[in-house]
């Protein structure tokens, strides 16, 4: 595998221009997440001990000292890694990690 394909790159940048001071940690994470090889959830773990699973394939990663929070499903086997939300804190507590999509 080349790492993995993130799909809805466009989603993180829409959300670095209202959210400047989120651009350099998103585009940080998306960089490491495209040159990553996960095959399981405990990939990610050891990678970032932070990240919290929700079911689902679905993983929530605090961004720049939790000042954000990013959501994505992973499809382990094909390796592709799916946004689903990229928000403030308190943006994510009004949603259902589990279950919100990007609109």
């Amino acid at each position: 595998m080349l790492g993995m394909r993130v799909i809805a790159k466009r989603n993180l940048l829409l959300f670095c221009e209202r959210h400047p001071a989120a651009k350099h940690p998103l585009l940080a994470w998306h960089e490491e997440a495209v040159q990553a090889e996960w095959a399981t959830p405990q990939d990610i773990k050891d990678r970032y001990a932070s990240a919290s699973f929700v079911g689902g394939n679905r993983v929530v990663f605090n961004i720049s000292g939790n000042n954000y929070r990013l959501i994505v499903a992973v499809a382990y086997r094909v390796g592709v890694v799916y946004v689903k939300f990229v928000g403030t804190h308190a943006e994510y507590d009004k949603v259902d990690a589990a279950t919100v999509e990007m609109e």
